[in-house]
């Protein structure tokens, strides 16, 4: 008869019953139908009531624009990108200082931990963007941080300290018992950690990790605040360049909503079928 060990449920789960923590992407095909919809309905309501055959049609103009606004987005997922994996690597060593032994190193990590995790990630974003330099000159070389380069920054500081609770939920979800038999083969707890417990917590971890990485890709359009050239701030400016057309900004911010739904409907989806497969049960 095999002794059943308490398990934490799945971390996803974990994540939506805790204050303040980040909560799961949900989205379905009928969201892309809905913003579909929503550019053509506005685009031809917008064209029947201007009535100007001197100018182009809304969704010629969203073609006119696609180019400039592809490049924004582009921006967009350059931030994500960079900002999520410098993330990871600086949460996958603060969450194991969640977990060491060491009583100080375990403090440090969760003060860390629950500052940049509660700060709010606009703040951040202001402080990289006016606390760190243009330029640093590192001896006769000097090197230009731009403010996209701010921004991952900026964003990657959250990112770590989300990271961090996911490496900690993900081992703490492995049952003592592979800890107790680890030990009892001669293991360290080094060899423990490493060769045990993380390969089995990983596929634990990589639902809550993607789903964070969804919220940071939606989270970028706040570098624009900062004055980043990012797909919302292109999307200002080609409303800018059209004039006074004031029929153009449903369409055109409903646009970049389908941008975004089309870049993180299939990472929602993978990570709704990882939870299914992964899941954890007592």
């Amino acid at each position: 008869m095999s002794a059943k060990f308490p398990v934490i449920l799945p971390l996803n789960a974990t994540l939506q019953r805790q204050p303040g923590g980040l909560p799961t992407l949900r989205l379905a095909p009928w969201h892309g139908i809905v913003l579909a919809a929503i550019i053509l309905f506005s685009s031809a309501a917008a064209d029947a009531a201007t009535g100007q055959a001197t100018q182009a049609g809304v969704l010629a103009v969203l073609a006119n624009w696609t180019p400039l606004l592809l490049r924004g987005f582009g921006l967009n997922i350059l931030i994500s990108f960079l900002s999520m994996a410098i993330g990871t690597v600086l949460g996958a060593f603060l969450g194991l200082g969640l977990i060491t032994p060491s009583r100080p190193t375990r403090a440090m990590s969760w003060l860390l931990t629950q500052f940049f995790r509660n700060a709010p990630w606009l703040v951040l974003l202001f402080f990289m963007i006016f606390l760190l330099p243009f330029q640093i000159h590192v001896g006769s070389h000097t090197i230009s941080l731009p403010g996209w380069l701010k921004a991952v920054i900026g964003l990657a500081l959250p990112v770590m300290a989300n990271v961090a609770e996911i490496v900690r939920g993900g081992v703490l979800s492995i049952p003592p018992g592979q800890w107790e038999a680890a030990e009892s083969l001669g293991f360290t707890r080094r060899q423990q950690l490493w060769l045990i417990i993380l390969p089995q917590s990983v596929k634990r971890m990589l639902p809550p990790w993607m789903n964070l990485y969804a919220i940071l890709t939606t989270s970028t359009t706040l570098a624009s605040i900062v004055g980043v050239n990012e797909v919302v701030t292109l999307a200002g400016q080609v409303l800018a360049a059209e004039g006074s057309r004031p029929n153009l900004l449903a369409p055109i911010y409903a646009y970049v909503l389908l941008m975004f739904f089309i870049y993180t409907y299939p990472i929602a989806w993978a990570t709704q079928r990882l939870e299914r497969r992964y899941q954890v049960r007592n």
